[in-house]
């Protein structure tokens, strides 16, 4: 009985955790396409990233980055290569793509389907590759963080 309890009150609060985190979220929401099941972990699948729409017409670069699109280097999370794609519109992080990631085990893609936007989230909310660790996705978030720095150091200069 009380290791029921105990498994009642530990979902219960991540449930209420994840609520309430997603519903204090400003960010846009992306989508994922989804890689097939049992593709290998070389297979470059791009997806959708999170876009925030560009500032008005007319209005001058004020960010802190140059225009453009910006490939990341390659980073190992274990499981295989992640390697994303910075787009950088008016001077400021517009949306993040993964070109690979791990996705050679169904529950590497099952995993990666759900951290790739939560992510690509944060680097946009923060403009930058100081993102949070996912937990559960440790290796993931670390190689995201790599090759995003890489891409935004090209941004830079």
């Amino acid at each position: 009985m009380k290791k029921i309890l105990a498994i009642v009150i530990i979902v219960g609060g991540s449930a209420l955790y994840l609520f309430s985190r997603a519903s204090t979220s400003t960010a846009a929401p992306s989508s994922v396409s989804a890689a097939p099941v049992g593709a290998t972990n070389t297979q470059t699948t791009p997806s959708a990233g999170a876009a925030a729409p560009p500032p008005a017409a007319g209005s001058a670069p004020t960010g802190q980055y140059k225009d453009g699109t910006y490939t990341g280097s390659v980073a190992n999370a274990y499981w295989g290569p992640v390697q994303v794609q910075a787009v950088v519109q008016h001077g400021a992080i517009t949306r993040v793509r993964f070109l690979s990631y791990p996705n050679s085990h169904s529950t590497s893609t099952y995993i990666n389907q759900q951290v790739m936007p939560v992510l690509s989230q944060e680097a946009i909310a923060a403009q930058s590759a100081n993102v949070n660790y996912i937990s559960g996705a440790t290796f993931t978030s670390q190689a995201f963080e790599q090759s995003l720095a890489a891409a935004i150091s090209k941004a830079h200069g």
